[in-house]
């Protein structure tokens, strides 16, 4: 029988390796708990977005300086205060669909079998746009043009299919409208902050009553170990595909995918 403070771990590392690679970290969490018997039950579920925030504290770790000065510039300069406004633009059409189909999503697309063709049709798109003649023009993610990030944020509301990724769906539409790969990817760090810290206050006041003392322990293994999952990923991830582009993520999503389905069909 695994022990909770196992599962803390697993699903820590799933969290911390998956949020902000172009995978979909809520598809890979919902693998591990159908196929390893990982955490049954409400708490279990709620468990998965409450160690995002672990994730979310290690891209304000290790974008400080950055933040800070942005922060104390939206209040004398117009262009981080445009930047400012620009997440927050991006970040309203989640909100907005969220609120309205939130609960008909989860009942309906939460589950392995949606996962699983999200991942293969996500590689698919992936593998295009890396293929793509690009000839970007935007190389600065905090001064992307606000119909952008608009439309940025649009792109977004697709990953809340399971198995599309937040991240992934952000990255391409960002690529297409003209970022570079480097840029297209910080984005979409700075876009998760409101985006994951608005969903771990929703789940954590909606569930509230099936967290107790009890579980203090457990979460923060989970959260220590996404945290610093997360710092080493997105630390080598910006490095990585700006020399190389995203093929591997791309097939990575077409294995896994292709390996849920196998499984499925066996009765896993």
């Amino acid at each position: 029988m695994m022990s909770d403070a196992l599962r803390a771990v697993i699903l820590g590392i799933v969290e911390g390796v998956t949020e902000f690679l172009p995978v979909s970290s809520t598809g890979h969490l919902l693998l591990a708990e159908r196929f390893f018997n990982l955490g049954e039950g409400s708490f279990w579920n709620s468990f998965t977005i409450l160690i995002q925030l672990g994730a979310i504290l290690a891209i304000l770790v290790l974008y400080f300086r950055r933040l800070w000065r942005i922060a104390l510039g939206a209040f004398s300069s117009s262009d981080d205060r445009r930047f400012v406004v620009g997440v927050l633009v991006a970040f309203l059409p989640a909100v907005i669909v969220g609120l309205i189909a939130g609960k008909y999503i989860k009942e309906l697309l939460f589950n392995p079998w949606v996962v699983c063709f999200s991942l293969i049709v996500g590689g698919a798109v992936l593998l295009w746009v890396d293929q793509l003649d690009h000839k970007p023009h935007e190389y600065d993610a905090t001064k992307f043009p606000l119909p952008m990030y608009l439309i940025i944020g649009v792109a977004q509301c697709v990953a809340m299919i399971p198995g599309v990724s937040r991240s992934g769906a952000s990255i391409v539409a960002a690529m297409l409208l003209g970022a570079d790969k480097r840029a297209a990817a910080e984005f979409s760090f700075f876009l998760a902050i409101p985006t994951m810290v608005g969903a771990f206050v929703y789940e954590f006041y909606k569930n509230r009553a099936d967290i107790s003392l009890d579980h203090a322990g457990v979460i923060a293994i989970g959260f220590v170990v996404s945290f610093i999952t997360a710092m080493i990923v997105v630390k080598t991830f910006l490095t990585y595909v700006t020399r190389h582009g995203f093929v591997l993520f791309a097939w990575w999503r077409v294995i896994v995918g292709t390996l849920g389905l196998v499984a499925l069909a066996m009765g896993r």
